[in-house]
């Protein structure tokens, strides 16, 4: 295994700003660390929602009740995070990211 030093030098306004930012980079780095010992991720941006979607929507079509129809409905409910993560928070067109995100939901099984 490899180590590399690297020296960060912060600059601030004042000791307040500096100890906020040496506060920040101390979580940043601890947040890179634990998920490279951990290797578990758990996506973001509304990944989740889109692949409980897509899972709930193959369920839907295996019932043949009226309950076929209300966890159809859910499924396109939990569209609505997706949705605005990548159009608020991201500012992409979400008629071009949301199919993609809902395709690529399938291969991943863990």
């Amino acid at each position: 295994m490899c180590f590399l030093q690297v020296s960060l030098i912060l600059r601030g306004a004042n000791d307040f700003m500096l100890d906020e930012m040496d506060r920040a980079l101390h979580d940043a780095l601890c947040i890179v660390k634990r998920t490279l010992e951990s290797n578990n991720v758990v996506a973001g941006g509304g990944a989740v929602e889109a692949a409980l979607s897509v899972y709930l929507e193959n369920l839907a079509t295996t019932l043949g009740s009226r309950e076929q129809l209300a966890i159809a409905e859910f499924a396109e409910a939990l569209l609505i995070i997706p949705k605005g993560a990548c159009g608020k928070n991201a500012a992409k067109r979400c008629y071009e990211l949301l199919p993609k995100l809902r395709a690529y939901t399938p291969h991943c099984t863990n």
